[in-house]
This record gives structure tokens, C-alpha cells and sequence, in this order.
């Protein structure tokens, strides 16, 4: 069950949306239109407006459309009702299509556009791409929802994906997506046999289990929140075997706790890994890289370079490819490291996020 939310938008002619007349005229156009579909129509509001025109019309109290016209030329129909399980839709997409059609040749619109019934309410189906546009997901079903000290926390059912882990509205890894993990390891490309390496958040515990299957020395993983491991523990064992079940083995050892303090330590003790994984926070989408994300980066990137060995490498994730800018940011940041470091980059296109990845492969120049 969810409240079903349809909206449409037209562009006519702003001469004609900029006289008052004319107006009123696009008004009585699209409110014949809509009584064909709801013959039971009721106009609640009407807002005087100087140069635009604002109503709210009602069925029976339980569907409500506004309508708007703005004197810029935009015209736009927002209708929304609540829909029980195994009921049929008021508007489907094929009458949502005819309304459309039937509006813009009445109108003479130059454009036209009408999205599929959004489902809002009972749990999440849309989530943002990595450069903030809106993604529908086939999510039939809510796993399992907390928050912890640190961020809401969802598993989601995906008809497709599977079970997807979710931070903070984000979408973090789902049972689909080992592509992304072999490329943020670079299988295949780096040797981690009888290496020691560093993980940094890493809290579902795919990359753990992944690293553990090319025979390192030891891998130790810095994960703050205990919440996270739990519920990847429970439902997201697919990705994550045993490992946040057991938490220390003979290679490898999970530690809860703030992954920048026990950098610290490791600074201090003079320990050192031959690769350091950035498992953490995505590049932030901004125009400059100031803020408390940026500065948590940066403390990332200069810590781990003081617990590497010289001929060592930090590998992190970037953000989707489409975020030419941000990325442009994190690598001027690489640039002002010191001492001197070089980078390479790989995709991947992650099917839970539904676009390519950028990956970093980091070592001193």
C-alpha cells in the first residue's frame, strides 16, 4: 500500500500563459479533461495569482489534483491518492498517456511529458545517483531498518539485485555487486598473497571476504559501526560469508571502533601495510572541496600514507563517472599530498547503482 502520486507537465506558449485570459482559458481545458476521468471533480482552492494560476481540485475527498500554470509558459497537473494492496490504480500509465495526448491537442502544447505512478509511503523504491538524479528501484520489500549512533540503516529486497544495504538513504552494496568489490581490489591485477593490508570501514564485509580468498598474510578492518556488521551478518551473508560472524581468524582481524584513532596507534607503533583500502565515505558532490567531508578525506588520505610501505597502495573508491567535477576535486587533493603521489583509475558499471564507478589506485610517485 503507498499513496500513488502522477504528475504531468506541459510547455505552451508563454504569450498565451502571461495573459490572464488565456489563462483561464488553459484552465477550463484541462479541467474538462480531467472530468472525463473524474466525473465527480470538486474545485476546493483557487489562488488569485498576478501572473500564474493555482487550484486544487478534489474526487470525493480522496483524490486530490493541483493544477498549475506558471506565466513562463510551464503548465503542470499533480494528482494523488492513497491505493490498498489489490486494488486496481485510478490512473494507470495508459490513461495517464491518453490524458496527456488529449491535453496537449487541445492546448497545442509544444511539449508534453507524464511520468509512471510514483509509489510513495510505505518504504523507499527511489534513491539518488551518485550525481543526485532520481533512481527507481524494483524494491518489493523492507528487510530490516535501525539506526545506529552513526546513520539510518535499511536492507532492502531487490526483485533484481537482491538484498542492498542502505546508509543514510544511499546505496552502499547489494547481492549483485561483486563487480564492484573485484574492482576496488583489482582481482586479477594486484597480488595480495602473503600481504598485510588495512581496511577502512568496510562494514558489509564483501571486500573482507573477497581479499581473504587470495591468501594474505593479515588483513585487519577498522569498522566503527557494529550495527551495520550485524544486520550484513544476518541478510547480506551472500557477500560476506562467515566473516562478521567470527570477526578474528588467522588472517584477519575485525575491530571496532574509529578507523582514524587506530591509524594513530598504527602511526605511532610504526606498523605498516602493504595496501590500505578507503571504504568510506564517497567523494562528496560539491563546487569546492571544503566542508567536514572533505576534511575527513583528506585526514584519511594523509594517514594512510604514513601507515603504507614505501612501495605500497591505497585503493578507494570515487564516486559515478558523471561527476566530472568532484572527481576533479579529490584528484587536486591527490595532488597536494605530500610526499609526491601518482594515481591510476578504473570503472565498473555496478548494477545496484546503475552507473559506472570510478575506482583509485594510489602509490607514491
Amino acid at each position: 500500500m503507498a499513496a500513488q502520486t502522477v504528475l504531468f507537465d506541459f510547455t505552451v506558449d508563454p504569450v498565451r500563459t502571461s495573459d490572464p485570459k488565456e489563462r483561464q482559458e488553459i484552465a477550463k481545458v484541462l479541467r474538462h479533461e480531467l472530468e472525463c476521468l473524474f466525473p465527480q471533480l470538486e474545485q476546493q482552492y483557487q489562488m488569485p495569482m498576478d501572473d500564474g494560476y493555482f487550484a486544487v481540485l478534489t474526487e470525493n475527498k480522496e483524490t486530490i489534483i493541483t493544477v498549475r500554470i506558471f506565466g513562463q509558459g510551464l503548465v503542470t497537473i499533480n494528482l494523488e491518492y492513497y491505493l490498498e494492496d489489490g486494488k486496481e490504480q485510478l490512473l494507470s500509465f495508459d490513461s495517464s498517456k491518453r490524458l496527456e495526448n488529449n491535453i496537449a491537442k487541445k492546448l497545442k502544447v509544444v511539449s508534453g511529458q507524464v511520468l509512471p505512478p510514483l509509489k510513495r509511503g510505505d518504504f523507499a523504491r527511489y534513491l539518488p545517483s551518485s550525481d543526485e538524479r532520481i533512481i527507481e528501484y524494483d524494491i518489493d520489500s523492507l528487510v530490516y531498518e535501525a539506526r545506529s549512533p552513526f546513520q539510518k540503516i535499511q536492507i532492502m529486497h531487490s526483485k533484481t539485485l537482491g538484498n542492498m544495504l542502505i546508509l543514510d538513504e544511499l546505496q552502499n552494496i547489494a547481492e549483485s555487486d561483486l563487480i564492484y568489490t573485484e574492482t576496488l581490489m583489482g582481482r586479477g591485477v594486484e597480488n595480495y598473497e602473503g600481504k598485510e593490508i588495512c581496511i577502512l570501514g568496510g562494514g558489509d564485509g564483501a571486500l573482507l571476504y573477497e581479499l581473504l580468498k587470495e591468501k594474505p598474510k593479515f588483513v585487519v578492518m577498522l569498522e566503527i559501526d557494529e550495527l551495520v556488521m550485524q544486520a550484513c551478518n544476518k541478510y547480506l551473508n551472500s557477500i560476506c560469508g562467515d566473516v562478521l560472524e567470527k570477526r578474528k581468524g588467522d588472517n584477519y582481524e575485525i575491530i571496532v571502533g574509529d578507523c582514524v584513532e587506530y591509524m594513530k596507534k598504527f602511526i605511532a607503533d610504526g606498523r605498516k601495510f602493504d595496501y590500505v583500502f578507503g571504504d568510506l565515505t564517497d567523494i562528496p558532490i560539491s563546487g569546492a572541496p571544503i566542508g567536514e567531508c572533505w576534511d575527513f578525506i583528506r585526514t584519511i588520505l594523509e594517514h594512510s600514507f604514513k601507515i603504507l610501505k614505501p612501495d605500497g597502495k591505497y585503493l578507494t573508491h570515487g564516486n559515478g563517472t558523471s561527476c566530472v567535477e568532484s572527481l576533479e576535486l579529490f584528484e587536486e587533493q591527490l595532488g597536494l599530498l605530500k610526499p609526491k603521489v601518482k594515481f591510476t583509475t578504473s570503472k565498473a558499471f555496478v548494477p545496484s547503482f546503475m552507473e559506472e564507478w570510478l575506482f583509485y589506485q594510489v602509490s607514491l610517485a
